[in-house]
This record gives C-alpha cells, structure tokens and sequence, in this order.
C-alpha cells in the first residue's frame, strides 16, 4: 500500500478541515488525539519543578522557547501537569500562551485524591468567584482532559510521588526546572521524579 507521510501540523490542519466541514467542532479533541495517535504522531512532554520556584520573565522566556521547539521541532502536542507547584503554574501559563498560536496542543491534569482542576470554561467562573471571596486575582490553569487514578488515591503520603510516576510513565520528554543544591537532606518531589525519568530512560530537559 502507497503510504505517504506527511507533519503533524499537516495532520492536524487537515483534521481540523474536515471536523469543521462536519459541524463537529466540539469531537476535536477525542477525535484528533485518536487520529494523530493511529499515525504514530501524539508525543506528550511532563513539567516538574520546585514548589517555591521565582517566577521570572527570563525563566518564563526561557521555558517559551524550549516548548515551542517541543511544539515544531519534535512534534509534541500534549502536555501534562501534576504538581500545583509555581514552576508548573509558570509551565501551564506558557502552554495555554501558545495554543493561541498550536491550537491542537492539549493540556491534561492529573490529579491526587483532594486535588482539583478545571476543564476548559470553567477557570474564569472560578477565578473571579476567588477574587470576590478574597480579593486575590489567582491563576487558574484550565485543561483539556482531567486525569486521576485508584492506584495514586490508595497511595497515602506517597501519592505525589505515584503521580509523578504515572505522568512520567506515560511521557516522551520530561522538562524539569531543577535545583541541584537541593539534593543535600530529603529529596524533593522534583528529585525524585528526575531520577525516576532517568531510570526509564526518558528524554530529559533541565532548565
């Protein structure tokens, strides 16, 4: 059989011609993920870092310019989050920046036992329902997909670290924001999911 390839941003133009051409604009998502997935082109790339992270417009830049070259250079088009950390936040403030530009990029959550996220519609509601309460105007990230699981919520004390393992388990590339000098004492969440990535031969990006 004549096989032709073709990108994934060819891929997903064409997609998004026909689920238009459809009236079927609201199945993107479940369709195009199975779609880019049947031709071998979903890659997925995992943030961690530290919780007391300084967000800065040099390090913001910075994670910009590595997603994005995530983004065309190796075809990623998912992203995951898990940890409410201030590196994350900064992480998913930059991915939902560029999905004004990469619209087919998508955003999935995953999720301890007590833990929240909002889908896509439901963060601006919520944010200014906080900001009336506390007068605080709060990030509040918004996502594709929502994601938890029976073996982290049974996991106590460790589910982070479960979590963390899920999220690494089912990605490409892990992009970490780490501190070396932070390996002296306990490990850290990010230290130890690094390791973990590591161990599973991962593609790794410290910044």
């Amino acid at each position: 059989m004549f096989y032709m390839p073709f990108s994934l941003r060819a891929a997903s133009f064409l997609l998004n011609l026909i689920l238009d051409w459809q009236g079927a604009a609201k199945n993107k998502f479940v369709f195009g993920r199975l779609f880019l997935s049947l031709r071998g082109f979903v890659k997925s790339c995992s943030f961690f870092g530290h919780r007391d992270t300084l967000q800065t417009e040099e390090l913001k830049q910075k994670i910009r310019e590595t997603v994005e070259r995530l983004i065309v250079e190796e075809g990623v088009d998912t992203f995951l989050f898990g940890s409410r950390s201030s590196f994350d936040e900064l992480c998913h403030i930059v991915v939902t920046e560029l999905k004004e530009k990469y619209p087919h990029i998508q955003r999935i959550a995953y999720l301890c036992k007590h833990e929240t996220a909002c889908l896509v519609g439901a963060g601006t509601s919520l944010r200014q329902k906080i900001k009336n309460l506390t007068g605080r105007d709060e990030y509040v990230g918004e996502y594709e997909e929502i994601k938890k699981s029976d073996r982290v919520n049974s996991a106590g004390r460790a589910s982070y670290v479960e979590r963390n393992q899920l999220m690494i388990d089912a990605s490409d590339i892990v992009f970490v924001h780490l501190d070396k000098g932070k390996r002296g004492g306990k490990p850290s969440g990010t230290i130890l999911a690094y390791d973990y990535a590591v161990n599973k031969d991962r593609k790794t990006i410290i910044i």
